[in-house]
């Protein structure tokens, strides 16, 4: 039974968007400060160790002439090294052949002695060891369709699984267990797609804007680079290419409203897969623009961005475009990447802002399992600092939000089920084509240090400038990464 849904009150934190000027209200320092290197907690760090080890084992994979092709664009791009801390990096595995993939009995490979040789006091205790080690060689039986073997260790591993235990490890074990299992039935049968049950994903988002704060820095980073892009514009369209409840725009509007010029005229288009949906969140957003004072219309589309035209856009001329984007892995909310990026362009806007996570979906499977281990592992380890085990909330958003990511990277994710590839990262895909980066300002770094001020240094949320882009991430490892492009072209 699906439980009536309501929308967040909103009110909105009493932190607004810096006016856009060049003045800072945080000191280097204090950035500083809250920057500090950090000691990683010890199932992401052994995880991280682990995969390390793992790809200097493991097989070449077929991946068609797809991945060949981009692989040295992947290298050139994708990963851009920290310039303040380093080890606040992201992280990309190459295979190499060093036992045979087809064996029956992968765990008597290299990789065993691997596992072996890397145990110590610090790592996990031997359950949980035991649970990734049967984890990764499920994914070498699925990534070279021994479909068999992997059903076996399936079959040995999620009766002993669970995401209620307080470790985080056998959390993340538990549900990639399950999506894997969901791999397997898939590969058997067909690929089948989950329904989707939206207004319980949009309830389970919101739980996870009030306990971290990943959402809360891309709503008011993305705000601020907008913000400034817009200035003395009269005419604005913002295009937020999955809106859902619409939670960052009500500070963005309000700062809109106290101009001293006096607001814009707002038009806003809004992507989402549920019309009703989406109206009942205009209807939210036009109440609340109207107290304000402001003239503005939503104009919602129940369609894929990637799958519809200019046309269906309604951009009327004088209009100033920002063009908005926050990434997740619940679902494909775009369609196609190459169809998306190409309408982009098409528009032409002054701003795109991209929040993107740290996590590929593109590439081959072994690729996509290797950065999600380490990707979620990760981000249970901030959840479970901040939260105990049996908090309602923090099962809440590991179950309804973070399992459904990684079935969805790994169970329906690639280019054999999906019928297209994913671009690995999408601001390197912005940079070779007609998009120029806008380079995160400092008072972008100042929305971003206000969120973390909301949680204690003790948490271990650490934030870095990068090359014009701003990374939140936990204890070192980059989660989010936040920037702005503008068209060559733009109106």
């Amino acid at each position: 039974m699906i439980r009536s849904h309501v929308h967040e009150s909103w009110d909105y934190p009493n932190f607004g968007l810096s006016a856009p000027t060049s003045s800072n209200p945080f000191t280097k320092s204090t950035i500083d400060n809250h920057c500090v290197h950090m000691v990683q907690n010890e199932v992401s760090d052994w995880m991280e160790q682990f995969t390390k080890h793992l790809v200097d084992d493991m097989p070449e994979t077929s991946t068609g002439n797809f991945e060949a092709n981009n692989q040295t664009r992947a290298n050139q791009n994708n990963f851009v090294p920290s310039i303040s801390a380093s080890n606040f990096n992201l992280r990309k595995p190459t295979w190499r052949t060093q036992f045979d993939p087809y064996s029956n009995d992968l765990r008597s490979s290299n990789l065993e002695l691997h596992i072996q040789t890397n145990t110590s006091e610090n790592n996990p205790n031997n359950h949980e060891l035991n649970l990734i080690t049967l984890l990764m060689e499920c994914a070498v039986a699925i990534s070279v369709e021994n479909l068999g073997e992997a059903h076996r260790m399936l079959l040995e591993l999620t009766p002993v699984a669970s995401p209620y235990k307080p470790s985080c490890a056998e959390r993340v074990a538990a549900y990639f267990a399950k999506a894997m299992a969901s791999r397997v039935m898939n590969s058997r049968l067909g690929i089948c797609f989950p329904l989707i049950d939206h207004r319980s994903l949009h309830s389970a988002f919101q739980v996870f804007n009030n306990i971290s704060p990943f959402i809360k820095f891309a709503h008011f980073t993305s705000n601020q680079a907008i913000l400034e892009a817009l200035h003395g514009r009269e005419n604005v369209h913002i295009i937020d290419l999955d809106i859902m409840q619409g939670l960052q725009w009500p500070a963005f509007l309000h700062i809109l409203a106290t101009r001293m010029e006096g607001p814009p005229h707002v038009q806003m288009t809004g992507m989402g897969t549920s019309m009703e949906l989406l109206i009942e969140t205009g209807k939210q957003l036009s109440i609340f623009a109207k107290r304000l004072g402001m003239s503005f219309k939503f104009h919602p589309i129940a369609r894929k961005f990637g799958e519809i035209d200019a046309s269906m856009v309604q951009v009327r001329p004088g209009e100033t475009i920002a063009v908005h984007w926050l990434q997740h892995s619940l679902y494909d909310a775009t369609g196609p990447d190459w169809k998306t990026l190409r309408l982009v362009e098409e528009l032409e806007p002054r701003i795109v802002t991209l929040v993107e996570q740290d996590v590929s979906h593109g590439g081959s499977f072994l690729d996509r399992f290797v950065g999600s281990l380490h990707y979620y592992s990760t981000l249970f380890d901030s959840l479970g600092a901040y939260l105990p085990s049996e908090d309602p909330s923090r099962h809440r958003v590991e179950h309804g939000l973070l399992s459904r990511e990684i079935n969805n990277v790994l169970a329906m994710g690639g280019r054999a089920r999906s019928g297209e590839e994913k671009f690995r990262q999408w601001r390197s895909e912005l940079a070779i084509h007609r998009f120029v980066q806008l380079p995160m300002s400092d008072n972008s770094m100042a929305q971003a240090q206000l969120i973390l001020n909301m949680f204690s240094p003790a948490h271990g949320y650490t934030l870095a400038q990068v090359d014009g882009t701003l990374r939140l991430g936990w204890k070192g490892t980059s989660l989010y990464t936040a920037s702005a492009w503008t068209c060559v072209n733009s109106r």
